[in-house]
C-alpha cells in the first residue's frame, strides 16, 4: 500500500512531494486535503513530480498527498453518448449543479449516472464461450447508436449466468467463469487512458471518409481510420472547419475536444450540436457525439488528461465496429502544456522551448489512429475505424513551427489553411496549392467503384488547371489579361470556376454547408465538360470573348445551391453548355 506524501515544492501545476516510494508512474493522486487531482510524471528516489490538474493557488509544503494506486482511467458505458466533459472526465453539467457557474476545486462527479437504469437486451446465452471483445448484449443508448456490452479485454471463459432486464451501470449482468475464477460483467468498464485498447490487427484504410466538403472530399481526401492535420494562422477558419467535419464527416461516432481553446468557441458547440440534424438520420447530431471541454482559461494540466480521455473514448467505440472520428482543436495548446511542465521539471529543452520528446507524444497519440480488425473470438471479424483530425495553432502561421512539423512526420493528410485566402473570404482557406493527401491511392479502388470511374481524372485535371493558373498570376500582374493567348485565358476562366463555384463552401447556408459526394462529383464534371466545350471552340476559332460571354456560367455559379434531392438539375447545365456552344460554332466567322 502506498503511503501518504507530503508536498516540499508547489510550481504553478507543478508539485512535488516526498515520500512517495509505493506509487508508480503515471498513477492518479490527490493533492492536499482539498483533494486535487493530479498524475504522477516523474520520480527521484522517493521524490514523486506530479503534474495537478486543477488550480494550486493555496496549496503550501506539508500538505498531505494521498495515492490513488491506480492510472488515470476512464468510465467506458452507456451514458457516454451525448454527455459534455472536462479534461478529467468529469460532467459539467452535475459539476455546475456541485459548484455554479465557475468549477470549485477538488468537487468531483462520477462520469457516468449512478442512479439511471438502461435496458440490456442479452445477445450471448448461458453456456457461450466467449474472449475479449465478444459482445454479450446491447443497451439503446440513443435513436442512433446501439451500445454494445464487451467481455472486457483479459477476460475469456463460459458464460455461466446472463440477465435480462433494467439495470444501473455497476450492476452485474454476466457472470463469465474464467481460468482463474469466476468474472463478474457489469455495463460500465474503466480504462487507462494512456494505455492503448488491444484489437486483433491493423489493416490498410482504404475506405474513404467523405466529409461532405468538396475541396477536401474531392482533392484532399481523408480514409477511415486516417489521420489529418489541419494547421493555419489565428482567424483562417480552423475552428469552422472542424465543427464542420465534426456536423457532416461520414462516421457512426464524433468524439469532439476543445483542447486549450477560447470558450466561446466551445460554447458554439454546445449551442449548435444540440440543434443540428444528422443529415442521415433526421436524429439531433449529440445523439452520436461525446464532447470534452477543456478551455484556454481551464487549468493548463488538464490539456494532456483531456486528449487522452478523448481517443481512449474513441477506441472504445471503434471497438464496438463503429467508425469514429476525433477532432482535437487544438493540438498546439496541448504541447504548450507540454512546454509549460517541462519548464517547470527544469528539464533540457527542445527545439523553441518545447520538450524533446514532443515528436515522440504526438506520434504516439496519432498512432493510436486506425482501420482495426478487433477483438473478437466469435468469428464476427468486425471492422473498426478510428481517425483523428488535429488542428494546430502555430504562432502566425508558421508551418515550420516544431508542432507542425513533428505532426506532419506522422499524418497522411495536410489541410494547409492560408491567411491570404481566409482575407480574401475564401473559405475553407485550405490552400489547393501547399496541401497533399496520401490516401489517394488506398483509397482510389474504392472511389472509383462506388462514386465514378473517372472521379480522379477529373481531379487531376482540376489541379492541372489550378496549377496552370498560378503560373499565369505572375504574367497577368505584369502585361494584362488581354495580352494573353485564348487558350491561357480560357484556363483563367475555368480555374476561376473551380475557385468561386467548386472550392469555396458556405459553412453557413443551408444547402452549401453539406454538398454529398455524388453532388460534388457531377459539379466537376460539369466544370471540366464546359472547359473541353471551350477548348474545341478555341480550336475551331471562336473568340475567347464570345466564350467569356455564355450565360451558362451564371448557371454554373449556381450550382452549389441546388438542394441534394434536386441533384438531377445540374445534367441539365450540360445541356444548356451543349446549346450554347452550338451557337458559337455556328457564327459566320467559324465557316470561313
Amino acid at each position: 500500500m502506498a503511503k501518504i506524501g507530503k508536498i516540499i515544492k508547489v510550481a504553478g501545476p507543478l508539485v512535488v512531494a516526498e515520500n512517495m516510494s509505493g506509487a508508480k508512474m503515471f498513477d492518479l493522486v490527490h493533492v492536499s486535503d482539498m483533494k486535487l487531482m493530479g498524475e504522477i510524471i516523474e520520480f527521484k528516489g522517493d521524490l514523486a513530480s506530479i503534474q495537478v490538474y486543477e488550480e494550486t493557488g493555496g496549496i503550501g509544503v506539508g500538505e498531505p498527498v494521498y495515492p490513488a494506486g491506480e492510472p488515470l482511467t476512464v468510465e467506458l458505458g452507456p451514458g457516454v453518448i451525448g454527455s459534455i466533459y472536462d479534461g478529467i472526465q468529469r460532467p459539467l453539467d452535475e459539476l455546475y449543479k456541485n459548484s455554479g457557474d465557475f468549477i470549485a476545486r477538488g468537487v468531483t462527479a462520477a462520469a457516468l449516472d449512478r442512479k439511471k437504469k438502461w435496458k440490456f437486451n442479452p445477445t450471448a446465452k448461458v453456456g457461450d464461450m466467449l474472449s475479449s471483445g465478444d459482445f454479450l448484449g446491447f443497451v439503446e443508448e440513443t435513436q442512433l447508436i446501439k451500445h454494445y456490452i464487451m467481455v472486457p479485454p483479459g477476460v475469456e471463459g463460459e458464460v455461466k449466468s446472463i440477465e435480462d432486464g433494467q439495470f444501473v451501470v455497476e450492476d452485474t449482468i454476466a457472470v463469465i467463469s474464467a481460468a482463474d475464477g469466476p468474472v463478474d460483467v457489469a455495463m460500465m468498464q474503466k480504462w487507462p487512458v494512456r494505455k492503448p485498447r488491444p484489437y486483433r490487427q491493423k489493416k490498410r484504410p482504404d475506405i474513404p471518409l467523405f466529409t461532405g466538403q468538396r475541396i477536401v472530399d474531392m482533392f484532399f481526401p481523408l480514409a477511415k481510420g486516417g489521420t489529418a492535420c489541419v494547421p493555419g494562422p489565428f482567424g483562417s477558419g480552423k475552428t469552422v472547419i472542424q465543427h464542420q467535419l465534426a456536423k457532416w464527416v461520414d462516421a457512426e461516432v464524433i468524439v469532439y475536444i476543445g483542447c486549450g481553446e477560447r470558450g466561446n468557441e466551445m460554447t458554439d458547440v454546445l449551442l449548435e450540436f444540440p440543434k443540428l440534424v444528422d443529415p442521415k438520420s433526421g436524429q439531433p447530431l449529440m445523439k452520436r457525439t461525446v464532447l470534452i471541454a477543456n478551455t484556454s482559461n481551464m487549468p493548463v494540466a488538464a490539456r494532456e488528461a483531456s486528449v487522452y480521455t478523448g481517443i481512449t473514448i474513441a477506441e472504445y467505440f471503434r471497438d464496438m465496429g463503429y467508425s469514429v472520428a476525433l477532432m482535437a482543436d487544438s493540438t498546439s495548446r496541448w504541447a504548450e502544456a507540454m512546454r509549460e511542465i517541462s519548464g517547470r521539471l527544469e528539464e533540457m529543452p527542445g527545439e523553441e522551448g518545447y520538450p524533446a520528446y514532443l515528436s515522440a507524444r504526438l506520434a504516439s497519440f496519432y498512432e493510436r489512429a486506425g482501420l482495426v480488425e478487433c477483438l473478437s473470438g466469435s468469428g464476427d471479424c468486425r471492422t473498426g475505424a478510428l481517425s483523428v483530425i488535429g488542428a494546430v495553432s502555430p504562432p502566425g502561421g508558421d508551418l515550420s513551427d516544431p508542432v507542425v512539423q513533428a505532426t506532419l512526420r506522422v499524418v497522411k493528410v495536410f489541410w494547409s489553411l492560408e491567411a491570404n485566402l481566409a482575407y480574401g473570404r475564401h473559405f475553407p482557406a485550405i490552400s489547393w496549392l501547399n496541401s497533399y493527401s496520401l490516401y489517394n491511392d488506398s483509397i482510389r479502388e474504392s472511389v472509383t467503384g462506388s462514386v465514378a470511374e473517372d472521379y480522379f481524372d477529373l481531379q487531376a485535371e482540376a489541379m492541372r488547371l489550378l496549377e496552370k493558373e498560378s503560373e499565369l498570376e505572375e504574367i497577368v500582374r505584369l502585361v494584362g489579361v488581354d495580352a494573353l493567348s485564348g487558350p491561357d485565358r480560357l484556363v483563367l476562366i475555368v480555374s476561376r470556376m473551380l475557385r468561386e463555384d467548386f472550392l469555396h463552401q458556405n459553412a453557413f447556408h443551408d444547402i452549401d454547408t453539406y454538398s454529398p459526394v455524388e453532388k460534388q462529383y457531377k459539379m466537376i464534371d460539369t466544370i471540366i465538360y464546359f472547359y473541353k466545350q471551350a477548348e474545341d471552340a478555341l480550336r475551331t476559332g471562336a473568340d475567347i470573348s464570345d466564350i467569356e460571354a455564355v450565360k451558362v456560367k451564371d448557371d454554373i455559379a449556381r450550382m452549389k445551391y441546388i438542394p441534394k434531392e434536386e441533384i438531377t438539375k445540374i445534367d441539365n447545365i450540360k445541356t444548356d453548355i451543349d446549346n450554347e456552344f452550338s451557337k458559337i460554332f455556328e457564327k459566320p466567322h467559324l465557316e470561313e
